[in-house]
């Protein structure tokens, strides 16, 4: 039966070669699933479409493919239906046929792209000399690009800045692949079962009561790991990059005592902490005291940004975005009048600032 209706769809859809064709059942889209198993630069026949749910189907298929993404239906005469993606779940065939999306939007056709430009023969000259310390720059400097594109929430540049930043960890992987180092494969399949094993309560029988059981749960795992690979007892503290900003650092130590309850019970003692170290902060009698008092403020101020779940770090990029903002309208206004800023007095500044701050915010 199966074969006869491959057959029927194969001649209705006037396909002379199934070359890269994926052949799967329906029921894989819509028992559950949430991403279509293959990629989208192939095309896809879908067969026992009659028993699926066409409304789980389209809702999986639109985690990749447009609304108005054309796909076409084999009725169980041999005719073909065409229609856009978003009816889908109003349609009912035997065969459903997914055109391919287009080069270049799969996973492996960027991969195959890179190991081209690492290519020996007809590759690249900059990307064949690069190595895993070479980039290393490059993948801070894209990473730092991505969150700026986040605290924008500008969803254009986002798009473009994850594809930069996939860019990066791809270039690594074939270059590891190269020297036997491991594979993209590796790298997936290990994060795979990580994910898996670090979600016992989604995959697994484990019941949690809310995001606190969550990352208590979470750090129990990750110490049974620790224990398993050997590397002996280790503070919770540990694992964090020396190179990660201070802020970034210093929310995750408090975020990570405070799994285990090492926390303030109520905001007042956070609040107060804040009001006790400017005091010290005011009170130190020399560079080091004050260095040292800087720091438990900052520490404090952290804390108080964790308590009302902001992230510091974004927090204190948007007020630096918006100092540079400001600043410049006072350099403008110094070279639409010819002033150089050094020859305005202060209140001539001030009053430039708070124009700029009620003209941009």
């Amino acid at each position: 039966m199966v074969a006869d209706d491959l057959m029927t769809a194969l001649s209705a859809l006037g396909l002379s070669s199934i070359s890269r064709l994926m052949l799967l059942d329906a029921a894989e889209l819509s028992n559950g699933g949430h991403m279509p198993s293959f990629p989208p630069d192939a095309p896809a026949l879908m067969l026992a479409c009659e028993t699926a749910d066409m409304a789980k189907m389209k809702r999986v298929l639109a985690a990749v493919y447009p609304q108005d993404f054309s796909l076409k239906l084999v009725l169980r005469d041999g005719q073909l239906a065409e229609f856009p993606l978003s009816t889908l779940d109003k349609q009912n065939g035997m065969a459903l046929f997914i055109p391919a999306m287009g080069a270049g939007s799969s996973f492996e056709a960027f991969q195959e792209i890179i190991a081209h430009l690492r290519a020996p023969e007809d590759g690249c000259p900059w990307d064949k000399e690069q190595t895993h310390l070479s980039l290393r720059d490059h993948l801070l400097e894209e990473s730092y690009e991505t969150l700026a594109a986040m605290d924008e929430e500008d969803s254009d540049k986002m798009r473009e800045e994850f594809g930069d930043l996939l860019l990066q960890i791809v270039l690594n992987a074939q270059i590891a692949s190269e020297t036997a180092e491991f594979t993209m494969a590796e790298i997936l399949q290990g994060i795979y079962e990580k994910i898996v094993r670090r979600h016992p309560h989604v995959f697994g029988d484990v019941s949690v009561d809310g995001v606190g059981d969550v990352l208590s749960n979470w750090e129990q795992l990750k110490k049974e790991e620790r224990k398993k690979k050997g590397d002996g007892e280790k503070s919770m503290l540990d694992g964090l990059p020396a190179a990660l900003p201070a802020l970034i650092q210093a929310q995750e130590f408090q975020s990570r005592a405070a799994r285990v309850g090492f926390d303030w019970p109520e905001i007042e003692g956070v609040l107060e902490k804040v009001k006790e170290e400017i005091e010290e902060v005011r009170a130190a009698a020399n560079p080091e005291e004050l260095t040292d008092e800087l720091g438990d403020l900052f520490f404090a101020l952290v804390n108080l940004a964790r308590w009302k779940k902001i992230d510091a770090e974004s927090a204190l990029r948007a007020a630096s975005q918006k100092f540079k903002k400001r600043f410049h309208y006072i350099e403008q206004h110094g070279h639409k009048t010819d002033r150089p800023l050094h020859e305005m007095t202060l209140q001539e500044l001030d009053d430039l600032w708070n124009e700029a701050k009620k003209a941009r915010g």
